[in-house]
């Protein structure tokens, strides 16, 4: 499974490259804003960092609108994925951008019927809002498993981001059944490394190691 880094922080993003685990970035305009910085200075930053995809949002709510600004998106980048919503307009958008070879990434799924839809109209990516559908008292990883059996029955290419991650247990059962990739925050993602034993353990060897009457170095 791939790891997404859901961010549009610049200093997270340089700290995970360093460890050699992130695959990829996804933003939109709720995380640019935390930024307190302008679009397209951000965007141009993280494309330089980034070899993977990078998905950017449009904000238009019609077909037109979202094909022109897609279009601007992908000439900032080869690597730029286009974020579309799950809208009539956005499946609009979708078919006419792919078929000009723009890669998109359908976000605000919240059914397997809206990706099946998606992945109809030649969708690069899906992203499932796990962590949202919790929100409202239902299961957002059986939305997952339910696209992942759609799109094995009819061989789609669409690729599944899990999205709206909340903590490791949404990385863990995402990689269980086989999603293509997780994208999520910072903090969850330092969470991964983390185990109660691993300290105890790394306490435990450096303390004996101290013990040790002549050592190498």
């Amino acid at each position: 499974m791939k790891i997404f880094l859901d961010t549009a922080n610049v200093d997270e993003i340089k700290e995970a490259l360093e460890w050699g685990l992130v695959d990829g970035v996804t933003t939109n305009p709720t995380l640019i804003s935390k930024t307190g910085r302008g679009f397209e200075e951000v965007v141009r930053e993280i494309l330089e960092l980034v070899e993977g995809p990078v998905s950017l949002e449009v904000v238009s709510t019609d077909a037109e609108g979202m094909i022109r600004e897609a279009r601007r998106l992908s000439e900032l980048g080869e690597n730029v994925v286009v974020k579309i919503p799950m809208t009539e307009e956005g499946i609009k958008a979708v078919k006419v951008l792919e078929g000009e070879g723009i890669a998109t990434n359908v976000t605000l799924i919240f059914s397997p019927t809206q990706a099946l839809l998606a992945a109809k109209a030649g969708a690069s990516y899906v992203s499932p809002f796990v962590g949202r559908i919790d929100d409202i008292s239902w299961d957002g990883l059986t939305i997952v498993r339910e696209i992942r059996e759609i799109f094995s029955n009819y061989e789609y290419q669409t690729q599944i981001i899990v999205a709206s991650v909340r903590h490791p247990k949404h990385v863990l059962e995402s990689a269980k059944m086989g999603a293509h990739i997780c994208t999520m925050p910072f903090k969850v993602l330092k969470q991964l490394f983390k185990h109660p034993l691993t300290d105890v353990g790394l306490k435990r060897f450096l303390e004996d190691w101290e013990k040790v009457p002549q050592k190498p170095f």
